[in-house]
């Protein structure tokens, strides 16, 4: 194996970093998942307990990976293995990183086949099949689309072939300009759909459902579910922020961008309930839909408006465009790092992940079951494990002096730095351990030891 150096490809602006980052974080989960969680677990109180899991744990993870990756300069894995060796460590604390991108690896072969339902829905939007329809037919509607096998496969083959192409050309010229363009195109659409759903739709009951503070509703699953979003939604835990962070310039303010990118996010995820729920409300469907919220009440709700064709139309491409963003850069975790393997070019690289990644697809698409099992897994355990290594690694295994150059002196490092060190690793491995049994109790319904029905609430 030839020696692994630095990264030689470079974002090229400040603002083509910010639209790649954003993109990377705001995916499917601001849409359905935010906002169907903020109105079960408190609606304001649950706000205000993510924004403070935002502010505590999710940014401090993500100023220590970004920092990590523009150190090393390296792909994930070596990066961390290169800051270990650096500081006289065992190169095996590489594993928090393995453990990160075999999670943005599992994250993206079932992200994919919900991307490929998105495509085939925004391509039946402008037909007008939405019209008129109610639960039942949208519901066999959807389950005839994926049902498709061989429709679903050559959408999965077409979606996969453009994420291949943008990664395959590189950060600057394949990512970054497709960043660039997608993302203010998404914004836009976000404030068009947003507009169209508060004029037409049900406003009060929407901001009711999401905002109204529900203090009595607040438990231990509350904290469960703000953590598990915020890691979800910012992208930290899975070795992505880290590759990101390796194509930064030293110019580049590390604190600063890391709020740019956390605080977009979270805005969008506060907004997307009213590109929703206003018209879900309006037509008297159940927002307690979850995935099928999109693919059956959302039809339901543009076939029962005026002018909803259009607007099916571009929420389904706004959706879409949200999930492009963030499968690239999933990619990006595995291409970058077999990029610096010997003998494989970054195309080759591209192509060889998108392969395996239409076998797994493939083997979803006949055996949907597999991807409630994957997403028990990551969401689960892998990703809060994933965080919960990265917040060791950099906050007790890392000297000061290694990461003051990439964020700075002063009180920023100096609440960083007590942040992770005493506050994000127990916190977060508190949520792995009754987050994972939370998960077991709720998905294979196991009885859990009766000591633990206060804390996880009464249906455990």
């Amino acid at each position: 194996m030839t020696e692994i150096g630095r990264k030689t490809d470079t974002w090229g602006s400040r603002f083509g970093f910010i639209m790649a980052a954003v993109g990377s974080s705001v995916g499917l989960g601001n849409f359905w998942r935010f906002p169907y969680t903020a109105g079960e677990n408190g609606g304001g109180a649950f706000i205000v307990i993510y924004l403070v899991c935002v502010l505590l744990v999710g940014l401090p993870v993500l100023m220590a990976e970004y920092a990590m990756g523009r150190k090393s300069g390296m792909s994930a894995i070596e990066g961390v293995q290169s800051l270990a060796r650096a500081q006289g460590k065992t190169q095996y604390w590489g594993i928090a990183t393995w453990v990160g991108s075999m999670t943005a690896f599992f994250i993206l072969s079932f992200y994919m086949v919900i991307s490929v339902w998105l495509l085939s829905f925004l391509l039946q939007a402008p037909s007008g099949r939405f019209e008129g329809m109610d639960a039942a037919a949208s519901g066999a509607n959807f389950e005839a689309t994926i049902s498709n096998t061989w429709g679903v496969l050559g959408l999965l083959a077409l979606f996969l072939s453009a994420n291949v192409l943008v990664v395959g050309r590189g950060v600057k010229g394949g990512i970054e300009r497709a960043a660039t363009i997608l993302m203010p195109a998404f914004f836009i659409m976000l404030v068009v759909v947003v507009g169209f759903a508060v004029t037409q739709g049900d406003f009060g009951k929407a901001a009711a459902f999401i905002f109204e503070p529900k203090w009595g509703d607040v438990g231990f699953k509350t904290f469960l579910a703000a953590i598990g979003q915020a890691f979800f939604s910012i992208g930290v835990g899975v070795g992505l922020m880290i590759t990101y962070g390796a194509y930064l310039s030293k110019d580049t303010d590390i604190p600063r961008s890391s709020f740019l990118v956390a605080g977009a996010d979270t805005l969008v995820a506060l907004i997307a309930g009213f590109a929703i729920f206003p018209i879900v409300f309006l037509v008297g469907l159940d927002p307690a839909g979850g995935p099928g919220l999109f693919f059956v009440s959302m039809p339901v709700a543009f076939g029962a408006i005026p002018g909803g064709s259009l607007m099916a139309t571009v929420f389904f491409a706004l959706a879409l465009f949200a999930a492009f963003t963030s499968s690239i850069s999933l990619m990006e975790v595995g291409v970058s790092w077999l990029e610096e393997r010997q003998g494989v070019t970054r195309m080759g690289a591209a192509m060889g992940v998108g392969f395996v990644l239409f076998m797994i697809g493939a083997a979803y698409v006949f055996s949907l079951e597999y991807l409630d099992f994957v997403d028990f897994m990551t969401e689960g355990l892998l990703l809060p494990l994933g965080g919960l290594l990265i917040a060791i690694f950099s906050g007790w295994i890392l000297s000061r002096d290694m990461l003051t150059s990439e964020l700075g002196e002063g009180a920023i490092m100096n609440i960083w730095r007590f942040l992770m060190r005493w506050f994000v690793p127990p916190f977060v491995a508190l949520i792995l351990v009754f987050g994972f049994l939370d998960k077991i109790q709720d998905q294979y319904g196991v009885s859990l030891p009766g000591f633990l029905t206060p804390l996880l609430g009464p249906n455990a």
